[in-house]
């Protein structure tokens, strides 16, 4: 059977949560998603949050927060996950989609410069693949930010969590985001005064809205364990790094002083074709999976034509599995066929 580019790692811990909630029937929302909530608050040092069903529910809320006006445009970045330009124009709002930098996979301020220049008024910021944009250049550059934190969540720039920088923030809990509840999202208020001010909204929104706690329990569980998983990416990533770098392929790179990324997978830029490389992992029983599939450059390719790194990371970047669950024999197996890619 061949190794599979994605696992949630659940383990007994996420199963027991789930099976009380079933047992005592309590699958609704309530008490599990209040300890969650708390849980939350905690981690990431913010005052408010809300768990809700969909990430495009949570922007929805953040929006009605920011009284925004319909018809305003707002950024986002090529490589986000599709649900945003879909939900950004469900909710009566202009799409202005930004390349990326090809070294990271994110925005930068440059970028973000030139799209306000254009009528951008608002950005959602998807920190991708674990790293950190450069926060502190785009916030001086005085427009709102939502953080879409859903592949780095627990990463650091200083002594600050991702998360805690933009006016709202975006914990997705979808099935791949690094953190799982089988679907769903965490909207974070980190100052009071933003708080106070969705408390408004989210206190009145329909429990249809809200994650249920058959969900947030498992997502409660996941929150617990993340730093212990995250030291089991770490060590798979660096002797994956090792290997990769006896080739002529290379991986994204963090940037800037300060700034401690999370391993959310391992993403490689190839320099040859993806069929050659994805036969050759195959023959090894290692299956990969195009990094950005699911983003907004495949969703929209032809009408991007602007969004040329996008583009290109799009055809050229695979994700080779790495998650927990792996245990030593598969990684090390993973991080010999890195080394010896065609």
């Amino acid at each position: 059977m061949k190794i599979q580019p994605f696992s949630s790692t659940i383990r007994r811990k996420e199963m027991d949560a789930v099976l009380t909630c079933m047992v005592e029937e309590k699958i609704g929302p309530g008490e599990s998603n209040l300890r969650l909530i708390q849980q939350v608050k905690e981690y990431f040092d913010v005052d408010g949050a809300v768990a809700f069903r969909s990430p495009s529910i949570a922007l929805k809320y953040a929006l009605k927060a920011l009284d925004l006006p319909k018809d305003s445009s707002i950024m986002i970045s090529a490589l986000a996950p599709s649900w945003q330009i879909l939900a950004i124009e469900d909710l009566g709002y202009n799409p202005l989609v930004l390349d990326v930098s090809p070294e990271t996979s994110l925005v930068s301020p440059e970028a973000v410069h030139e799209a306000i220049q254009n009528g951008g008024r608002l950005l959602i910021l998807h920190e991708t693949m674990g790293l950190i944009p450069n926060i502190n250049a785009i916030l001086e550059l005085g427009i709102p930010v939502i953080e879409d934190i859903s592949q780095n969540a627990g990463a650091t720039l200083g002594e600050k969590k991702t998360g805690t920088f933009g006016v709202f923030s975006i914990l997705g809990l979808e099935e791949r985001d690094i953190l799982t509840a089988g679907g769903g999202a965490v909207l974070m208020a980190p100052q009071r005064r933003d708080w106070l001010v969705l408390k408004k909204h989210t206190d009145i929104a329909p429990s249809t809205d809200i994650l249920p706690d058959i969900n947030c329990s498992l997502a409660f569980v996941q929150l617990k364990e993340h730093n212990r998983n995250e030291q089991i990416r770490k060590e798979m990533y660096e002797m994956y790094i090792r290997s990769l770098m006896q080739g002529k392929h290379r991986s994204f790179s963090q940037q800037g002083d300060y700034a401690v990324p999370v391993v959310y997978s391992f993403p490689v830029v190839l320099e040859s074709g993806f069929k050659d490389v994805k036969q050759y992992a195959s023959r090894k029983e290692i299956d990969i999976s195009p990094a950005f599939e699911n983003s907004v450059i495949a969703l929209r390719e032809e009408q991007l034509e602007n969004c040329k790194n996008a583009k290109s990371l799009l055809l050229r970047c695979v994700l080779f599995p790495l998650y927990p669950r792996l245990g030593k024999n598969q990684s090390s197996k993973i991080a010999k066929v890195l080394a010896t890619l065609p």
